[in-house]
Order: structure tokens, then sequence, then C-alpha cells
């Protein structure tokens, strides 16, 4: 099969000999994402929805063109319901915060699943905590499904919100998000979706899912750090008091207090990443352009590449599903008597850059009975190459480690 030499449009990955294993945690930045950044900075610089000037309308119009562009991506009803935040974190907090406190008593149910990520978590042990709510928790077999049984028993007319990674950042496997979604709406209550590590392999259509809430964060799918989404149903949203407050989310200011500037301005207090923005649809345009097809079957392809390899290599164990379609780019690994810091110095010292740790999953390693692992993950701009010489390197591992 013939491949396309995407690497070339990623600067970093062109002038380097990086085996880039590492796209779970933020993916690469190709060009033409690193010039709409510095696009917006060089001709439309001026503060948007401030200056009445034609610069200051240039800037604003900018970023309410990556507002609607992120609204096409997610197939949301109007780009009102787009929230700019800095990342997933913020996003889930925001929900957290102005939607979750407010609401929540005692004796009502915050649903988890034992697989999120702790951005996914923490704030929801907050609210439990500060509103009496109970929290529970949602649990995969081993490699990551969920049986019906398990789901139907979790859902209750109790269940006020959940929360579910859409793609589990350790296991890739892509969770039941209608299944629960449906279920959670019949008995009343609402879902956030976590779409950090689904939003860069897959399409995402928020209005067929009927997700209330969802977040992702623009670094994973090739854009700058520090820009993300929240997506919310404009009903929701706008009942909600704003998360932070300050400059630009208000429509008028009195000694006594303040009435609050419409959706979604009411959200994005402060001075906004109005550049990331920019960057952000320029990476939805190129993630476009290169087409969920290829991005597919290239990703499916290296992930098989991977497993087919690990498998041979003794000492070696997979976490999760052995069906490379089950992935997502992902797969997560233990070495017999290796502990995954040092598999991944050894992978570092032949330019292979995978993740070690806990993955910030500490509640899901310790339900599948281990405290860390080390993970590779790749995207559509890696090669048969990359994926080689990370083979080549982990079936030295246990040796280098003195053991035979």
């Amino acid at each position: 099969m013939h491949m396309t030499d995407y690497k070339k449009d990623f600067p970093l990955l062109a002038e380097s000999d990086i085996a880039y294993l590492d796209n779970a945690a933020t993916e690469q930045r190709p060009a033409c994402v690193l010039d709409a950044e510095r696009e917006f900075y060089e001709r439309w610089n001026a503060n948007p929805l401030r200056g009445l000037y034609e610069l200051g309308v240039e800037a604003t119009e900018q970023y309410e063109h990556a507002r609607e562009r992120v609204a096409r991506f997610v197939h949301a009803k109007s780009e009102r319901e787009i929230i700019f935040t800095r990342n997933t974190t913020e996003g889930i907090n925001l929900v957290a915060y102005s939607y979750a406190l407010p609401r929540l008593k005692p004796g009502d149910e915050i649903l988890v699943t034992i697989m999120e990520h702790h951005s996914n978590l923490l704030p929801w042990q907050m609210a439990a905590r500060r509103t009496g709510a109970t929290l529970k928790y949602l649990e995969c077999e081993p490699d990551g499904s969920f049986t019906e049984e398990k789901i139907r028993d979790a859902v209750t007319p109790h269940t006020k919100l959940a929360a579910l990674t859409l793609v589990s950042n350790v296991l890739g496997r892509a969770t039941p998000a209608e299944k629960l979604i449906g279920m959670v709406h019949e008995n009343g209550g609402v879902v956030l979706a976590d779409a950090a590590q689904a939003a860069p392999h897959m399409p995402i259509d928020v209005t067929a899912l009927d997700v209330d809430f969802l977040a992702f964060s623009g670094h994973k799918l090739m854009a700058p750090m520090g820009i993300g989404v929240l997506y919310g149903k404009q009903e929701l949203l706008e009942e909600m008091p704003p998360f932070l407050t300050g400059g630009e989310m208000i429509d008028r200011v009195t000694r006594e207090g303040a009435v609050f500037a419409e959706l979604p301005h009411k959200f994005e207090a402060g001075t906004v990443n109005a550049g990331g923005a920019a960057a952000l649809a320029a990476a939805i345009d190129y993630l476009e352009f290169i087409g969920w097809k290829e991005i597919t079957e290239r990703e499916e392809m290296l992930t098989a590449q991977l497993l087919a390899g690990m498998k041979k290599i003794p000492g070696v164990h997979i976490l999760g599903s052995g069906d490379e379609k089950e992935h997502c780019g992902i797969v997560s690994f233990t070495v017999d008597d290796v502990h995954p810091h040092d598999i991944a110095s050894i992978l570092d010292e032949a330019h292979v850059a995978v993740r070690a740790g806990h993955h910030c999953a500490q509640p899901l390693l310790e339900w599948l009975g281990i405290s860390s692992c080390a993970r590779a993950s790749v995207a559509f701009y890696n090669t048969p190459e990359d994926v080689g010489r990370f083979l080549d390197q982990l079936a030295q591992v246990r040796r280098m480690m003195g053991y035979e």
C-alpha cells in the first residue's frame, strides 16, 4: 500500500529522527496550524470583542469564524453552544461548578466510569463532597467493554449527572456512549462527554449523540496548547451562572452588581486566546482535508502492526482488547520485571517517545491490578518505520535490564 508521507507537513517531525509515539498526550503541529496562529498576530492582532476600529472588528471576525468552524466540526446546532476554554479540564470544571453545584443535593447520584482520566473524575469528587451527592462507578471488563447488565444496574432515577469518556486514554476503547446517554436521559439526568481522546480519531456529532455537554482540547488534535472547547446545549448553558467573572463576560456593571453577557461570552471572561482559536480552526481544516477514512485506515494499520509485533515479544502484556479496531491508536502494556519508567528510558535512547506512569487514570489501573504501565499511541502521520523501531527496541528491554 502506498503511504503518503505526512511527516513533511510537521516541522518537528520533518527535522528530527524521533519516532513520536506519544500522540495521546499531545499531537504534533502541522505547519499550516503554526502559520495560522502566527498570521493572526501578524495581520489581526487586536483584543477581540472590544475595539470598534477596523482591526478590532477583524480580530473579532477571526475569533468568531473559529467558533463557527468548531460548531460545524462537532455538528452543534448553533455556534452559541461553543465555549472556548483552555483545555478539556477547564470545560469539565466549568460544568461541575456552574451546572452541578447549584443543582445537586444529598440522595442524588453522579455516575462516572472507572476508566475516566482524573480530569473527568476529580471535579465530580469535589461536586459530590460539596453537595452531599453520591459518586458511583460504572466498572468495565478487563478488555475495556461494558456489559449491558452493569450499565442497567448503574443508571437509576437518582442519576442526575453522568460523566464518561468517549475513548479511554489507557485502553483506547470507545465507550457505549449512545446507550448510556439514552438511559440517563430516560431517568431525567444529563450527560457530559470527555472527547479529549476521541476528537482526533473519529467524527463527533453532538446532535446525533444527544449529549448535554462535551469537552475536548485543541492540542490533542494538532492545535496549540491552551485552547479547548466546551459544547453545551443552549438551554442548559443559558440557565447556568458564569464560572469565571471579570472582563468581557458582562453586559453592564454597577457598583452593586452586573448583568452578564449573552452566550457564549458569558463563559469567556478576560482576554481570549484568539490566536489559538484561529489555529484550532486551521487544525480542523487540515484534519478534514486528510479525511476520516484515511486517518482511520492508517491508524488501524499501525495499531495492527503494534499488536502483532508486541504479541511476539516474550514478557510483554497488552492491556485491553486484542483487536486493533478497539484501540483508537492507543496500546498500553507492561513488561515482566521492568518498571514502565525504565521501558520509556530505554526506548528514548533510540529516539522512540512513549508515555510511562499511571496516565492520570489511577482508579482504572488499580481495577486492572497494576500501578503503572507504558503506552504507545499512534497518529496518522506515524509510519511503519516508527512502529518497527519501537518493536525492535521493545524486544531488547528485558535483556538490557539483565533478564534473559
